[in-house]
């Protein structure tokens, strides 16, 4: 009882702000300096102003997490430290093909190791998510793993399709509107699976054993 006690306390909304508070900053600081016009080389400066922005929001979510939710998760971690790399090559490089390459580049990164990690028996995500995941068992994280490293390749193909047919600012658009929706799609079509592979198990332990509220 006193550990559950010395425990932060959970919340889902600063979560989900942790998680996609930086996302949004990003598209509406490139909103607000995207040229009415469509001109290339605006849309380029105002990536540039909201890649910059989207790195301060990330590192403020990182301090928000360890001092409201009392940790940092893995995953965290790794998106943080992908968004700092990745955002300072984005602003010295100014260049519009990198910026649209580089979704492509994380994207193989991903599905490839997830892949690879699938192969070698040891799926890498329950490294990354097993905190958000108690109690799913082995299969469950293979197969999350595989299903996972599946989507990111998927994505990179998709990701290369648009940026050949779309103009710069459609393909920006496409990124909100298309790459969001299809990604939680993807995650929530996986909930019966999860259950199936431990978490309804978890979720039943935690309601036997939490206290009732008075």
């Amino acid at each position: 009882m006193a550990d559950a006690a010395a425990k932060k306390p959970k919340s889902g909304i600063l979560n989900l702000v942790v998680d996609y508070g930086p996302i949004a900053v990003f598209f509406a600081v490139y909103r607000y300096f995207a040229p009415a016009d469509h001109a290339s080389l605006g849309e380029v400066a105002a990536v540039i102003r909201a890649t910059g922005a989207f790195m301060l929001a990330a590192v403020i979510a990182l301090a928000v997490s360890k001092w409201k939710l009392g940790k940092i998760s893995p995953m965290l971690w790794l998106s943080t430290a992908l968004i700092v790399v990745f955002g300072t090559m984005t602003i010295f490089f100014q260049d519009k093909t990198w910026i649209q390459i580089k979704p492509t580049v994380i994207y193989l990164l991903f599905g490839i190791s997830l892949l690879i990690g699938v192969a070698r028996g040891k799926p890498l995500l329950r490294t990354l998510l097993q905190a958000a995941f108690e109690g799913l068992d082995d299969a469950g994280w293979m197969i999350l793993s595989r299903n996972w490293g599946l989507f990111f390749l998927a994505l990179a193909g998709l990701n290369e399709a648009l940026r050949h047919t779309l103009s710069f600012g459609d393909w920006i658009a496409a990124k909100l509107w298309l790459f969001l929706p299809l990604t939680f799609l993807f995650t929530f079509a996986h909930i019966p699976m999860l259950l199936r592979h431990g978490l309804a198990q978890e979720a039943e332990k935690d309601v036997l054993t939490d206290p009732p509220h008075e």
